[in-house]
C-alpha cells in the first residue's frame, strides 16, 4: 500500500510537508496545493517556495495546478518541470464556491464537453506524467459514470478519488456505492481519498477495496500526525514527538512568514484540526483561538502539553470538520 499527504490548501505548504517528513511515518507522495494558472504563466514566490527542490528534500512531491485552461496548464506544468519535477496533478476535486464559480476544480466536472477537450488538448501536448484529483460530480453522485468513459480515454498517471461531489463539502459520507460500482471500469491505477481518521475507517476501505493500493490521506493526517504510523503499527508517537513537531513548525513558520501574526494565524489552522488529539481539550481549543499574541500563545501550548493527556484510544478519535474550502 502507498499512502499519499493529501493538498490542503493553506495547510500543507512546504514548511508543513517538511516538519510531517521529519517527525512522523513517512509518505510514498507529497502533494503541493494547488498552483493556479494564468495567461502569463510566471510563478509567484509563494507558488516558487512550493516547489524549490531545496524545501522538497527527500521527498518525491507532485506539484497540483489548478485551471480549465490547456494552453495555460501545459505552459505552467512546463515551467515547473524545469525545476527537476516529472508529475503534474490536475485538481479537478476543489470545491470552494469562489473556485467553482469560474468552472475550476470540481467545478469543471460538470462541463463535460469542455472537460473532454482540455484533457484532449492536455494529454497530446503534455511531456511529463499527468495525474488527475477529482469529485465524482458537482451535482449528484451519478456523474461520475460519465466522467470515468472520459478519464478512460487518455493516459492518467493516476486518478485519486474523493468520492464525494462538490456541493457535499465536506459534509455528509463519501458515496462508497457509486465508487464501487465505478472502481472496475476505470482504466488508471486508483487512490483512493476521503474520512480516513483511525486505523479502524483504514481498514475499513482496505478490506472493502483489496485492490486499491494507494491511498490519500488529508484532515485525517492533519488532525493526528501519527496516524499512518498507527495504520502501519510501525512507529507510536508520545507527546513528546508531537511537542517537537509542533515546536519545528511554529519556529519554521516564525522565520519565514512575513509577520509574528501570520506565522500565529497558521499554527492556529493546524490546531484547528491536531487539537483533537489530546483529551480534554475545550478550554485550550478556544484559548489558542483567541489568541492575539505570541508570547500569550506560547504559554498557552506550552500549558497544553504540560497538562493534558494525548487520547489513548485512535479509534475513539474523530477529527470532524463539516466544510474547508481546498481540493
Amino acid at each position: 500500500m502507498n499512502y499519499y499527504l493529501a493538498p490542503l490548501e493553506g495547510v500543507t505548504n512546504y514548511i508543513y510537508r517538511n516538519a510531517y517528513h521529519n517527525h512522523f511515518e513517512r509518505m510514498e507522495k507529497y502533494f503541493t496545493p494547488f498552483i493556479s494558472t494564468n495567461p502569463n504563466t510566471r510563478l509567484s514566490a509563494k507558488e516558487l517556495d512550493e516547489i524549490l527542490p531545496d524545501n522538497n528534500k527527500g521527498q518525491y512531491t507532485v506539484p497540483q495546478i489548478l485551471g480549465n485552461k490547456s494552453g495555460e496548464f501545459i505552459s505552467t506544468a512546463n515551467a515547473i518541470c524545469e525545476y527537476g519535477y516529472n508529475e503534474i496533478n490536475l485538481n479537478l476535486g476543489c470545491p470552494s464556491n469562489t473556485v467553482v464559480a469560474k468552472n475550476k476544480g470540481s467545478g469543471f466536472l460538470f462541463h463535460t464537453a469542455e472537460l473532454d477537450r482540455f484533457l484532449d488538448e492536455i494529454y497530446s501536448q503534455a511531456k511529463m506524467k499527468i495525474s488527475i484529483k477529482t469529485r465524482l460530480g458537482k451535482y449528484d453522485p451519478d456523474e461520475f459514470y460519465q466522467l470515468v468513459k472520459i478519464f478512460n480515454k487518455y493516459p492518467l498517471e493516476e486518478l485519486i478519488i474523493h468520492p464525494r461531489i462538490q456541493k457535499d463539502m465536506y459534509r455528509n459520507t463519501p458515496h462508497l456505492a457509486i465508487f464501487s460500482a465505478v472502481l472496475d471500469e476505470i482504466k488508471a491505477p486508483v487512490c483512493y481519498n476521503g474520512d480516513i481518521f483511525t486505523p479502524g475507517e483504514h481498514q475499513n476501505i482496505v478490506s472493502k477495496y483489496p485492490y486499491v493500493e494507494n491511498l490519500m490521506l488529508g484532515r485525517g493526517i492533519i488532525g493526528n500526525p501519527a496516524l499512518l504510523g498507527n495504520i502501519k503499527k510501525t512507529r507510536e508517537a508520545n507527546k513528546a514527538v508531537f511537542k517537537s513537531f509542533h515546536d519545528t513548525l511554529f519556529n519554521d513558520y516564525l522565520e519565514v512568514m512575513r509577520t509574528e501574526q501570520y506565522a500565529l494565524s497558521k499554527m492556529k489552522e493546524i490546531w484547528f484540526y491536531m487539537i483533537h488529539i489530546f483529551e480534554d481539550n475545550a478550554k485550550f481549543a478556544d484559548q489558542i483561538r483567541r489568541c492575539l499574541q505570541l508570547n500569550d500563545y506560547q504559554t498557552i501550548v506550552e500549558s497544553l502539553f504540560e497538562e493534558k493527556s494525548l487520547q489513548e484510544n485512535t479509534e475513539g478519535y474523530r477529527c470532524v470538520v463539516n466544510s474547508l474550502n481546498n481540493g
